[in-house]
């Protein structure tokens, strides 16, 4: 089990990247949503999916390691990103305006952002990205209505 959570947590290794580990899962997840022929349920409910074996799979690394929010940790970009992009069109604008949106979100760790972050264990760990994934696709969903 702790080889299957550090597995899930990393995003396939994903999160031992030298350098931007979350930046490098956060465009792996977005190309990943664009390849994957998902209709817009089954994006939602798969994002829902990874955000939740994310919560699992992050405490028990967080517990692994004696470290409150390991860096290696990625799932929580993963899932972010997912739900930033659920049930929009797959074009490459799109795609790509998703996954700034959710980095500059992720990143500057804007109210309720840091709040969230700060939430114990595995639950802090998911959920502040959870919460930019879900504001950046309400952003992008209002932005792509009004065109």
């Amino acid at each position: 089990m702790r080889r299957l959570a550090r597995w899930i947590a990393t995003g396939c290794g994903l999160g031992y990247a030298p350098i931007a580990s979350g930046t490098v899962a956060s465009a792996a997840a977005a190309v990943a949503w664009y390849l994957l022929p998902l209709d817009g349920r089954a994006q939602w409910a798969l994002a829902l999916l990874v955000a939740c074996m994310g919560w699992w799979a992050a405490e028990q690394v967080a517990k692994q390691t004696g470290d409150p929010d390991p860096s290696m940790v990625v799932i929580d970009e993963v899932a972010g990103m997912w739900l930033a992009l659920a049930g929009l069109p797959k074009t490459a604008p799109v795609v790509f305006a998703a996954f700034l949106l959710f980095r500059v979100l992720d990143i500057g760790k804007f109210p309720p952002m840091k709040q969230l972050e700060r939430l114990p264990g595995g639950f802090g760990i998911m959920m502040d990205d959870v919460a930019a994934g879900a504001i950046a696709r309400l952003l992008l969903g209002v932005v792509l209505s009004a065109l």
